[in-house]
């Protein structure tokens, strides 16, 4: 049994949860967000607390125990605060800006980059170089901000491209002149 799993999810009295079969919404101050999970968990809740166990002793209901609250539990987090990430553009002439609901990218290429925001997230862009992208659904905001690095990684040799804040890129050193 996962220990986990065990944990109830707590939540305020600003959050409201509803529960029909294995179908989760979560209202909140920040948003709402709903999820359907596998039926192998009973998930119930009770005064301001969600309750997850298995349904069976099965290989699928025991691992989807801790993973279905753990999910839960960022439900509840992300629409009380929201969860956000950080992404820094480094390169010369380098350089995002946001028109409407598109993120125009200018990362060295013959032509511009466009990334239409999904909806839910918001994206912020500071002095062209900074992105903060953030909303109530963890495993969206994630996803944004690995798309937006996806269009031009770091590279090793002199340290251009999209990195999250805080991430550690290994820098090599460059061929040497005999």
């Amino acid at each position: 049994m996962s220990r986990i799993g065990k944990l109830p999810v707590e939540f305020g009295s600003g959050v409201q949860v509803t529960i029909s079969g294995s179908t989760v919404t979560v209202k909140g101050p920040k948003g709402e967000l709903t999820k359907t999970f596998a039926p192998c968990v009973n998930i119930k809740a009770e005064e301001n607390k969600i309750f997850v166990e298995p349904k069976g002793n099965d290989r699928f209901s025991l691992a989807m125990h801790g993973t279905v609250r753990a999910v839960i539990a960022n439900m509840v987090k992300g629409v009380q605060t929201h969860f956000a990430k950080d992404l820094e553009i480094q390169g010369v002439g380098f350089k995002a800006a946001l028109s409407g609901n598109v993120l125009d990218l200018s990362l060295g290429y013959s032509h511009p980059l466009k990334y239409e925001i999904p909806a839910g997230i918001t994206v912020q862009v500071k002095d062209g170089t900074q992105i903060h992208v953030e909303g109530a659904d963890r495993c969206m905001v994630g996803q944004v901000a690995a798309d937006i690095k996806r269009y031009y990684p770091v590279e090793p040799y002199k340290g251009k491209g999209v990195r999250i804040v805080g991430e550690f890129v290994r820098r090599k050193e460059g061929k040497k002149k005999a």
